[in-house]
């Protein structure tokens, strides 16, 4: 039968033409580079209205569509003045440095062909790009036999597959029976010092928060072998079943790398999964002079390093490596017939928790692809040079260091007589000049400085020594 049919053209705002985008994109790039260098010269800090931000937020109802071009001005604005800036050469915060261009333009490039990287079938030139990364990290960090990994939401979701990891290895009925199949409590154990999303892991796998062993430090930061080995021993004592022991390569109090070799030996005499989180302090493996501070980190069973912290892409960018591929299919596997493809250790969704993945590793594909590990090599070693001056520069001028971190991590204390580091870190916020953090290392309140963006230089650290002298 003939019937007209009348279908609606696109939305114009929503799929414009050719020569429009290209307007856009190329205002965009411009718009884009000159907020760089206005926040690059501004404040560190948040210095907006938020008053006038949320009358303004509010007006746009989405009843009614505005331009484009008046909306990315507005948002470009709003964000300048409205987030602390991790890409601001001041900013001595956590692990979140300024993204290295070619992650950038990586972001881009996913972004226009956006590709479902849940299988290869779907993807397989995505998928191969990410397993390539994969397979030469993980022999970057001296695994052997076949490496398998794959890029994560952040390094709480690749921790979070270790633990499930490493009840899969230790109990096969893990998978389908859960915790029951132990008849008993687990227990995993980690450093005081490490970071406490293992606390969320423990419950998020149904084994409760107390399965998170936080493990005595050494009084410097570093996990207690000794107590490992104590606690390990009491826990099967009183019928608790252990199951993984994590070390950490770069805490993010203080940079601290526990003893790796001795945690592989100790979880290796006792038949546990030894994992290393070194979503920080992984990073280091690029530079020659600074990879033999994670030595031990070869014999682990897997690892967790985070590409959007020293490794410098955009957020969020985790990753998960592992000599032990088909536990993962063991732990993740399921079956399903609308999938164009299952292939064990090929489809990433058939061995990992997400299902739909963005293509997270070609930020670090283009970085590293153009960089090579020799550019990540002074990439790394810059930061460590640059805390070593401000280490000599706060002790010439009476300020005590507190941690002994060889990575780009500085906890300090102000002389006698000064104010306490709350309001120290307070002034120096107010000020705009630079961002520092209060902390606590080895139950003391300490400032936490971390050189983080790949562009800070002397004159940075000249700054700061003058910030924090004047706020003490």
């Amino acid at each position: 039968m003939d019937r007209k049919v009348s279908v609606a053209a696109p939305p114009e705002a929503l799929f414009p033409d050719d020569a429009t985008r290209e307007r856009v994109n190329d205002a965009l790039t411009r718009r884009l580079a000159e907020a760089e260098q206005r926040v690059a010269s501004g404040s560190v800090v948040p210095t907006l209205d938020m008053e006038v931000f949320r009358r303004e937020l509010a007006a746009i109802d989405f009843e009614h569509g505005q331009s484009l071009d008046a909306l990315l001005e507005w948002t470009i604005g709003q964000l300048e003045q409205g987030l602390v800036h991790l890409n601001h050469p001041r900013y001595f915060g956590l692990f979140n440095p300024a993204p290295t261009f070619p992650a950038q333009v990586a972001e881009r490039v996913a972004a226009s062909f956006n590709p479902q990287l849940a299988t290869w079938t779907t993807s397989p030139a995505a998928v191969e790009i990410e397993a390539h990364v994969m397979n030469l990290l993980g022999r970057r960090a001296g695994l052997t036999g076949a490496v398998h990994g794959h890029f994560t939401s952040g390094g709480s979701e690749a921790n979070f597959t270790a633990a499930i990891a490493a009840l899969t290895a230790a109990n096969p009925r893990y998978a389908e029976e859960g915790v029951l199949a132990f008849g008993a409590p687990v227990a995993f154990y980690v450093s005081a010092e490490s970071h406490l999303a293992w606390i969320k892991i423990a419950h998020m796998a149904g084994l409760g928060r107390r399965a998170a062993r936080l493990v005595a430090t050494d009084g410097h930061g570093r996990i207690s072998v000794a107590a490992l080995e104590q606690a390990i021993s009491e826990d099967r004592a009183r019928g608790i079943v252990p199951f993984m022991i994590s070390a950490t390569a770069g805490t993010t109090g203080a940079g601290m790398i526990d003893p790796l070799g001795e945690c592989a030996r100790v979880a290796r005499e006792a038949g546990l999964w030894y994992h290393v989180d070194a979503a920080w302090g992984g990073a280091v493996m690029a530079s020659p002079r600074l990879s033999g501070l994670l030595a031990g980190i070869e014999h682990a069973d897997s690892i967790t390093i985070d590409a959007h912290k020293w490794f410098a892409t955009t957020m969020a960018c985790g990753m998960f490596v592992t000599r032990h591929a088909p536990i993962l299919d063991a732990a993740f596997n399921v079956s399903t017939s609308f999938m164009p493809s299952q292939r064990s250790h090929v489809d990433p969704y058939v061995g990992t928790v997400q299902w739909s993945r963005r293509f997270l590793g070609l930020r670090l594909f283009l970085a590293l692809g153009s960089g090579g590990w020799e550019a990540y090599a002074t990439h790394v070693e810059r930061s460590v040079d640059l805390v070593a001056v401000l280490r000599a520069s706060l002790a010439e001028r009476g300020w005590t260091i507190i941690n002994d971190s060889l990575l780009a991590v500085l906890c300090v204390l102000p002389p006698a007589g000064s104010a306490d580091v709350t309001t120290i870190a307070a002034r120096v916020l107010a000020t705009g000049h630079a961002w520092v953090a209060a902390a606590s290392f080895e139950g003391r309140k300490v400032i936490r400085i971390c050189v983080t963006h790949g562009e800070a230089g002397l004159q940075d650290i000249a700054q700061l020594t003058e910030v924090l002298e004047a706020a003490r």
